[in-house]
């Protein structure tokens, strides 16, 4: 587990430093609010589905960023081990522009949950085939750029009170890296940590609050976003199967 928890750190610290040695940078910074409910429903020993809603929003609640759809079928290979397939579909809101731009995407992934002395580790691979739509003198034109993304998500949770019902801390790291023909000066994309609490309303009920640094860099390669996020996820969690 220590050596596993190393590599996950590695390749964190590797993604990070794409950004974190960047020349000519220009930042532009920006405050943004992301609400999402986030299901994973359990139909049968091995089966189920992931359906989840987002929605992000720039300068608070003040302008639209993007709203987002995903769903997925999802495998146990056992209690603690899935594979998902899914279809997502984004709503983006591009800077400077009425326009709503539509994004689709094809994804797979792997989750891996583990736990040691009380602490909760998620660590998450995800591959996703994206479809996106260009603006071209502020509106859309019929060109669709496909570019393959792959992320690794590390995400801990660990109990700061012996009381079960008052929350968890929770920390989190999430790195993007894209391919593709149009991908030239970013194969960095993002980075996304997170610092909150995590409380349980239920057995099949939960959230996470806290605040997101979210960096990402745009296709010009010297031009990068820094979004200070205040994040909201609720998690809704039943088990529908027989085989408990």
């Amino acid at each position: 587990m220590k050596r596993l928890l190393l590599l996950c750190f590695l390749f964190i610290f590797i993604g990070n430093s794409f950004y974190v040695h960047a020349q000519s940078k220009e930042v532009t910074t920006q405050e943004q609010t992301w609400l999402s409910i986030n299901s994973t429903v359990k139909l049968h020993k091995n089966w189920g589905f992931i359906a989840d809603a987002h929605i992000r929003r720039t300068d608070f609640f003040a302008q639209s960023n993007f709203y987002f759809l995903r769903g997925a079928v999802n495998y146990w290979m056992n209690p603690d081990l899935t594979v998902a397939l899914g279809y997502a579909h984004m709503w983006i809101a591009p800077t400077n522009s009425s326009t709503f731009l539509n994004e689709n995407r094809v994804y797979q992934q792997v989750q891996l949950v583990s736990r040691t002395n009380h602490v909760s580790i998620v660590q998450r691979l995800r591959s996703e085939q994206r479809w996106s739509e260009k603006i071209v003198h502020n509106k859309k034109s019929d060109t669709l750029n496909f570019t393959e993304r792959i992320r690794y998500l590390l995400s801990i949770t660990i109990p700061i009170f012996k009381n079960k019902q008052l929350p968890s801390l929770v920390i989190s790291d999430e790195i993007c890296l894209q391919f593709g023909e149009k991908i030239v000066y970013n194969t960095f994309d993002q980075n996304r940590l997170f610092l909150g609490i995590k409380q349980t309303i239920s057995k099949t009920l939960s959230f996470d609050a806290g605040y997101m640094y979210l960096y990402q860099q745009k296709e010009s390669g010297y031009q990068y976003n820094a979004n200070k996020t205040y994040r909201l996820f609720f998690y809704y969690t039943p088990n529908f199967s027989t085989h408990q």
